[in-house]
């Protein structure tokens, strides 16, 4: 008798796509445009999050917003938990082996940490590091978002800098110079997905 596969997601015919980046260099409204234009190949995977919600952010669509108590009893059922500016976050893992399993890929906005755990255990995944033009054009994309106040912002600038120092673990990485041009780009990486064929790397 032959022992499990040590990836036992490989045999599935979808995909992972593992989306990071810096907070504020527009992961989402990158996400939103590339699920808009694969529809029926894409699929998103929404992650839980002890973080309250910001304005205009919609429970079980953007986020599963959960307390403390509620993410640790979840904790076993999730694919990856990263700490992130001082709140937790998952990605639930039955919704995404289920739409692989359909054959579609499966969009993970996650951060850095995440996505490295991710990798570590899924041969099946396609990463995307997004990273802005310059540390100054982050800082005046986070200033203009008004969400946090200087001790906030000063954190996120300085997680920037550890996460830009790890780019080069992802597949790809991909300047968000030009929305447009971004999503045109990430487009033709993941042109496969969805096929029979399945993605290259």
């Amino acid at each position: 008798m032959s022992s499990e596969p040590r990836d036992p997601w490989s045999d599935l015919p979808g995909w992972l796509v593992i989306l990071s980046g810096p907070s504020g260099v527009g992961k989402s409204t990158i996400a939103r445009r590339l699920l808009e234009r694969m529809a029926g190949r894409l699929t998103a995977s929404i992650s839980v999050t002890t973080r309250p919600p910001r304005g205009g952010e919609r429970p079980g669509i953007d986020y599963v917003f959960v307390t403390p108590d509620q993410f640790q009893a979840m904790k076993g059922d999730l694919l990856e938990s990263a700490t992130v500016h001082g709140h937790e976050y998952g990605t639930p893992a039955q919704p995404a082996r289920q739409a692989m399993s359909e054959g579609r890929c499966v969009l993970l906005v996650i951060d850095v940490q995440g996505g490295l755990q991710v990798m570590s255990k899924i041969s099946r995944t396609v990463s995307i590091f997004v990273e802005p033009p310059s540390l100054e054009e982050l800082e005046t994309r986070l200033k203009t978002r008004r969400t946090e106040d200087e001790a906030a912002l000063a954190r996120r600038l300085t997680n920037a800098r550890a996460e830009l120092a790890i780019k080069n673990q992802y597949h790809y990485q991909v300047i968000n110079d030009d929305l447009d041009r971004t999503v045109e780009e990430l487009a033709s990486i993941l042109s496969r997905c969805g096929s029979s064929q399945g993605t290259t790397r």
